[in-house]
């Protein structure tokens, strides 16, 4: 079973993102957990949770991938914005707890001219201080592409953020197509090669979720602006071929492609009539 949704607004509660899904022809979705370009965060309704957590059983959902808010920088250079990052992903997390077992995936952030090594180091101290040995939600770092000084452009660089975690069962990693193709990896003409890559370097039980998108941009171009399924430099035979990888199978993909309702429809539509079940 291919497990394929979109990004969904939060502004509907659990229960409506869960029953757009459906609408969509969707088995899982994403949401950001607060406001994607501030801070702000709609008030929790715990039996909306409750009847969330339902008509996912019902419906045969896959894990679902909480989004952490772009504005938040864990290896940011002033402290008030590591705390703010600290603080809204202990929130989040908390709050994870109400639809458990699920995913919570999240940029490395930017070091803004510390250096690499300095913004590691704060990422891991963010998690080691965020992350609690009870909580179901499993924290994904997502690979990024590598604009300015963000972290998280190369496999070498997740490592090493994943290699100084304490909990080593509750970290996992999300890979974006877009991110790793404008970071320089050649999915169109290699995507064996560079799986083999990410599993000699993080480990393949390491990924969890895929964001699936197509790329305006042409490989190592570090700009990340993503492009609809087959509008772009990584091409629908690409995007089909990840989706149907032995290597990736039983993955949630996430489509974070330019779209509104009708053409994430089209999309999920398309990319199961060309999922093979073997």
């Amino acid at each position: 079973m291919l497990i394929i949704g979109s990004h969904i607004s939060f502004s509907k509660g659990y229960e409506d993102m869960g029953k757009q899904a459906v609408e969509l022809g969707a088995n899982t979705f994403a949401f950001f957990t607060r406001n994607p370009r501030g801070g702000s965060i709609k008030a929790l309704d715990v039996k909306d949770a409750k009847r969330f957590v339902e008509f996912a059983k019902e419906n045969n959902f896959g894990k679902i991938v909480a989004h952490a808010p772009y504005t938040m920088n864990p290896c940011a250079q002033k402290e008030e914005l590591r705390k703010f990052a600290k603080e809204a992903m202990a929130e989040d997390l908390s709050r994870m707890e109400n639809i458990p077992g699920n995913y919570y995936n999240f940029h490395p952030g930017s070091h803004v001219g510390q250096g690499e090594k300095i913004g590691i180091e704060y990422i891991a101290e963010l998690l080691n201080e965020v992350l609690k040995s009870d909580q179901s939600t499993t924290v994904l770092l997502e690979t990024m592409a590598g604009k300015g000084t963000e972290i998280g452009k190369s496999f070498e660089q997740i490592q090493q953020i994943l290699e100084k975690v304490e909990l080593q069962d509750k970290i996992g990693v999300c890979m974006d197509t877009c991110h790793i193709w404008d970071a320089g990896y050649d999915i169109v003409e290699d995507l064996d090669g560079v799986l083999k890559q990410f599993d000699e370097i993080i480990g393949l039980y390491r990924l969890k979720a895929v964001h699936l998108n197509d790329s305006m941009n042409v490989r190592g171009s570090k700009k990340d602006r993503h492009a609809k399924i087959g509008e772009g430099m990584i091409g629908k035979e690409t995007l089909v071929s990840v989706i149907n990888h032995p290597l990736l199978k039983g993955l949630p993909f996430i489509l974070e492609t330019p779209n509104e309702i009708e053409g994430w429809k089209k999309e999920i539509k398309m990319l199961k009539e060309e999922y093979k079940e073997k």
